[in-house]
C-alpha cells in the first residue's frame, strides 16, 4: 500500500518552514481506495511569493485546522504504508519535522517519483513535475496546490509501475521505518534510548559478544542507520544478529576515534574485519644505502613491518613526506617523491630547497642530521603535549596526553582545575597500551580541526 502525498509550505526549509496544505491519496497498487486533503492553519505568515505561486492565503488558512489536530489522522491514514511524493525528501521532511515539534517520530519507508522516473526514462531533459505531466499527457487540476499535484503524482506513479518490467520501484524505497527492520533479538526501546551525543558504541550479538564497535558524534542517530541499511550483506548480518546495544560517552570526537580504535583492537569484533585489517595499510619508511644517505619512502606496510608512520592512502604519505622535505630541505629524489638520475640535481635544487645531497653538493652526514630530525618530528612538530578537548558535560574537560611524540592515554578533569598545576592535567590521564593508528589518528585530527587548546610541557 501506498500514501502518495503533496504538501504546500511556507518556504523551502523544514528547519524554519510550517504546512499550510496536505493531500494524501491511498493507492493500493491498482487504484486509489482514501483520500484526505486540508489546509492547515501554519501559524506563522505566509510570505508573498509563496501566496503568488500556490494562490493560498493567511486569510485562507486562518480558520483551518493547525497541524497537531490533523496529526491524528495523518498517522492512521499513512499507516503500514509506503510514503511516496514527488521528491519524497522534501515532504517527507517537513513532516517529520512537524511531528516532532509535538514530540512524535515520523517513521516511514519512502519512494521518491522522481528517482523513479529517472530510472524508468533515463533520457528526458526535465524530472520536474510538471514537464513530466506534459510528456504523459497528465492534466494537473490545481498546479502547486496540494491535491492537485498529489493526484498528478498518483498518475504518474501508476505509469512508472505499469513501465516498471524489473521491478525497479521496489528497490528504490528508502527503509526508514526503524520498527520493520529490528529483529526479534533486539527491542526497539534500546535503540530509543540511545544518546545523541558523541561517543562509542558496541553492538552485541546473541551471546552477548561485541560483535562491532562504532563511533559517532551523534550514537543514537548513527546506530540508527546501521538498522536502515541493508546494502550489503555485513549491514544485513549486523541487523538480523544484534541483540543489545551499549554505548560510551566521549563529549570528544577525538577521544571517540582514540577509543574505538583502542576497543577494536582489544575485541577484534568480527564485523569490524575489514577495519581491522586495512585502516592503515601505507607506511614512511627508511634505509641506508651504500653511499650512506638515509633514504625515507612511502610504501604499502607488509605483515612483520614497522613503519616510523601510518597511513590511510599512499597519497596521504606522501603529503605528509613533501611537507618534511619543504620544512627540512630534504632531497625529494631521496624521498620516493621524484626520480632523477643518479647524480643528477632534483628539481627542489634549482629552487634552493634541496641543498643538493643528490648531486654531491652537499656533505652525507649533514643532509642525514635534518633526516634524523624530520623522522622524529614525523607524527607531531613538539614532543610532549596535551590536547584539551570538550568533555562529557559542561563541567568537565577531555584531556589526551602526547609524551616523547607518542600518544600514550587519555582522561578527564574537571574544569575548575584546568588552570591550576599542569601536573594535575597530566595526573587525569590514564595510560593506554600502543598501538599502530593511535598517532595517525591524533596527527589526522589536529591536521583537520581547529584545536583551541594544546598545552606544552
Amino acid at each position: 500500500m501506498y500514501a502518495i502525498i503533496d504538501i504546500e509550505t511556507t518556504g523551502g526549509s523544514y528547519k524554519f518552514g510550517k504546512i499550510t496544505e496536505i493531500s494524501i491519496f491511498i493507492h493500493d497498487g491498482f487504484q486509489v481506495v482514501d483520500e484526505f486533503t486540508t489546509l492547515i492553519n501554519p501559524e506563522m505568515n505566509i510570505p508573498m511569493h509563496i501566496t503568488n505561486l500556490t494562490g493560498i492565503t493567511n486569510e485562507m488558512v486562518k480558520t483551518a485546522p493547525k497541524f497537531y489536530e490533523v496529526a491524528k489522522k495523518i498517522v492512521e491514514i499513512t499507516e503500514d504504508k509506503v510514503f511516496v511524493a514527488h521528491n519524497s525528501s522534501f515532504d517527507y521532511g517537513f513532516i517529520k519535522e512537524e511531528f516532532r515539534r509535538l514530540g512524535f517520530i515520523y517513521s516511514k519507508n519512502t519512494l521518491c517519483t522522481v528517482k523513479f522516473s529517472r530510472k524508468i526514462f533515463p533520457n528526458f531533459s526535465s524530472y520536474s513535475l510538471g514537464e513530466l505531466c506534459k510528456h504523459m499527457d497528465i492534466v494537473i487540476d490545481g498546479r502547486h496546490r496540494a491535491r492537485g499535484d498529489a493526484y498528478a503524482t498518483v498518475q504518474l506513479l501508476e505509469i512508472l509501475f505499469s513501465r516498471d518490467r524489473k521491478n525497479i520501484g521496489k528497490h528504490l524505497i528508502i527503509r526508514n521505518n526503524l520498527d520493520a527492520q529490528i529483529n526479534e533479538h533486539l527491542e526497539k526501546k534500546v535503540i530509543d534510548a540511545l544518546p545523541e551525543t558523541t561517543g562509542i558504541y558496541f553492538l552485541h550479538g546473541v551471546n552477548g559478544e561485541v560483535h562491532y564497535v562504532g563511533k559517532s558524534v551523534n550514537i543514537h542517530k548513527r546506530v540508527t542507520q546501521h538498522f536502515l541499511n541493508e546494502t550489503s550483506l555485513k549491514a544485513q548480518q549486523i541487523i538480523d544478529q544484534t541483540a543489545d546495544i551499549t554505548y560510551e560517552e566521549t563529549g570528544s570526537e577525538l577521544v571517540a576515534l582514540l577509543k574505538e580504535s583502542v576497543e577494536i583492537k582489544k575485541l577484534q569484533p568480527k564485523f569490524n574485519a575489514k577495519q581491522i585489517r586495512n585502516s592503515y595499510k601505507y607506511g614512511i619508511f627508511t634505509s641506508l644505502e651504500i653511499d650512506g644517505i638515509i633514504r625515507i619512502y612511502p610504501k604499502v606496510i607488509k605483515k612483520g613491518e614497522v613503519p616510523f608512520a601510518y597511513f590511510s592512502t599512499e597519497q596521504e604519505a606522501k603529503e605528509r613526506l613533501n611537507q618534511l622535505v619543504m620544512k627540512y630541505g630534504l632531497c625529494p629524489a631521496m624521498c620516493g617523491l621524484e626520480k632523477t638520475m643518479t647524480g643528477k640535481a632534483c628539481f627542489n635544487f634549482k629552487i634552493h630547497v634541496c641543498k643538493g645531497v643528490c648531486c654531491d653538493q652537499e656533505d652525507i652526514s649533514i643532509y642525514n642530521q635534518r633526516v634524523e630530525k624530520a623522522l622524529s618530528k614525523i607524527n607531531f612538530e613538539e614532543d610532549n603535549f596535551l590536547i584539551v578537548e570538550p568533555g562529557r558535560s559542561e563541567e568537565e574537560k577531555a584531556v589526551v596526553k602526547i609524551e616523547n611524540g607518542h600518544f600514550t592515554g587519555l582522561g578527564y578533569i574537571n574544569v575548575t582545575y584546568l588552570n591550576d598545576d599542569i601536573d594535575l592535567l597530566k595526573e587525569c590521564v590514564n595510560r593506554y597500551d600502543k598501538n599502530k593508528e593511535v598517532n595517525s589518528i591524533v596527527s589526522s585530527y589536529l591536521k583537520k580541526n581547529d584545536i583551541k587548546s594544546v598545552i606544552l610541557y
